[in-house]
């Protein structure tokens, strides 16, 4: 008897069994994962008893995918020059010596602004009072000269954006030019009618976990009213307010469909990106050792397959040992395989590969354990997203 409930078409049966499998060798596994190709659902799979397919969790950095798709739009649209300086658009922007940072550099993680002191308080996050306190903050390095990976502050950054050239904001932006056009299960701002299907996200930070300098890279890159960051998502003021750095809360499902529908269009209907867009924003931007790890970074995170790289996971006297974790990528022209990828909670940029990335991601339980490849498949658009819990084993 399947472990799992849900569907897979049987060009994609190599997908069920490999989930089976998770299931079957983890009784504390849970997860939903959720296939996309050429604008059609081909796998939707529930399982494990934490999660049904009806329920939503907080899916951390995945939110700044879902949020640079509208950065996407705006460039589309002609509102945003990545290539403008933010000070353009932003004029307080320019204070300590911003002034000649680009969109672009902003955008990849490249423009020193990794906390501020003090941090914010969580109802903060999404204001233009967060954003006047951020524009008045100094860089940690000469803008443009290395990058480090901006975990809550580059969703200050998108969102003052979107404010100030298309006079909304960019939680309303997404919902009534993306999510519910689209019918996507993915939410920047979750409704209150919507709470009954939030399942909290698990974690046990290890006890042994050293102190962290609230002043250095690290402390400011996590500077939040929390714990650790990796309780955002369970406070209802992060998911009501829709952070678009952290805050998102949604389903595979959604997450899958949405990559779908800005990279292939949906059963047939064409993609709200044109590919010029999806080109420039996929467009790498920078390679290399930054001040925090090394990593490859887009726009936003961008449009693109991220592979796996060990050194983007965090030593092991820091991880924690229970992790909730998603993710999502996409590959509009895929050529060969297709992978499930899994990242620890909080290992990297963007949670691994999601920032609009396109159709293909995974989440749960243990890299080693789930980065096998499933199948060869035609040239076609492809969208995986997966949201699931595992202890560390």
């Amino acid at each position: 008897m399947p472990l799992s409930s849900g569907f897979a078409v049987p060009e994609f049966q190599a997908v069920r069994d490999l989930f089976e499998s998770f299931l079957g060798n983890d009784p504390q596994y849970s997860a939903q994962v959720s296939v996309y190709r050429a604008g059609t659902k081909v796998v939707d799979l529930t399982g494990g008893h934490r999660l049904t397919k009806d329920s939503i969790t907080g899916a951390y950095s995945c939110s700044k995918g879902v949020a640079a798709f509208v950065i996407a739009l705006l460039v589309q649209d002609g509102l945003l020059d990545l290539d403008r300086t933010v000070a353009h658009y932003w004029t307080d922007f320019a204070a300590h010596g911003k002034e000649a940072i680009t969109v672009r550099q902003a955008l990849s993680h490249r423009a020193g602004l990794l906390g501020l002191e003090g941090g914010l308080a969580l109802s903060e996050f999404t204001t233009a009072e967060a954003a006047r306190k951020l524009a008045g903050t100094a860089p940690l390095w000469r803008p443009g000269t290395t990058f480090g990976y901006h975990a809550l502050t580059i969703g200050i950054i998108m969102e003052e954006l979107c404010r100030r050239v298309a006079g909304s904001s960019l939680q309303d932006m997404y919902a009534s030019r993306i999510r519910r056009p689209f019918g996507i299960d993915f939410f920047l701002g979750l409704p209150e009618d919507q709470e009954p299907r939030y399942r909290d996200v698990l974690y046990d930070v290890d006890p042994g976990q050293p102190w962290l300098d609230p002043l250095g890279l690290e402390g400011l890159n996590g500077n939040a009213a929390v714990s650790t960051v990796m309780e955002l998502p369970n406070h209802r003021v992060i998911r009501k307010h829709g952070m678009s750095s952290a805050g998102g809360v949604g389903s595979a499902e959604g997450l899958a469909r949405l990559y779908a529908a800005a990279t292939t269009g949906l059963d047939g209907g064409p993609a709200f990106l044109a590919p010029a867009t999806i080109s420039t924003m996929s467009e790498e931007q920078v390679w290399g050792a930054g001040p925090r790890v090394r990593a490859r970074q887009r726009l936003c995170g961008g449009l693109h397959e991220a592979p796996p790289q060990p050194q983007l996971r965090q030593p092991p006297g820091v991880r924690p040992r229970r992790r909730q974790c998603s993710a999502g990528l996409c590959r509009p022209r895929l050529r060969s395989r297709v992978r499930l990828h899994s990242r620890d909670a909080g290992g990297g940029p963007n949670a691994g590969p999601c920032t609009p990335a396109g159709p293909c991601g995974t989440a749960g339980g243990g890299h080693r354990r789930a980065a096998r490849a499933v199948g060869t498949y035609p040239r076609v658009g492809l969208s995986i997203c997966s949201i699931f819990d595992a202890p560390l084993g």
